[in-house]
């Protein structure tokens, strides 16, 4: 996420496709039109923003408040809304590994170990 600051915020749509827009200027009004955006809604925003900022200015603003720009709004935040970080799952594999074993046995001990087996009676 670029921590670059807009000063505009809005809706368009292009292809009947409603987006959530950026911008430093309104004069962006005429570029999108130009291109052929129609339902183009910009808006000066109080203070320069993060377009995540701004996009959360304008989602409670009566003039998005129809269905395809808050859509087009929630969709833009749910794309760029941090995620908190996802909790860390213990599982029994790891809860085994983190048992402490029993040290390795020494080449004698492993001798004594065998010796006393081939006395035992099978």
């Amino acid at each position: 996420m670029t921590d670059k600051l807009y000063t505009v915020a809005g809706t368009s749509t292009l292809n009947g496709e409603t987006k959530a827009r950026f911008a430093n200027d309104t004069m962006r009004i005429k570029v999108l039109a130009k291109n052929g955006h129609t339902d183009i809604m910009l808006i000066e925003l109080p203070k320069e923003m993060t377009k995540l900022e701004a996009a959360q200015f304008i989602s409670g603003l009566d003039e998005f408040s129809g269905a395809a720009e808050q859509e087009a709004i929630a969709e833009y935040l749910g794309k760029h809304t941090p995620k908190a970080p996802k909790a860390k799952v213990v599982t029994k594999k790891a809860v085994k590994a983190a048992v402490v074993t029993k040290p390795a046995k020494t080449k004698a001990e492993v001798q004594a170990v065998v010796d006393a087996s081939e006395d035992a009676p099978f």
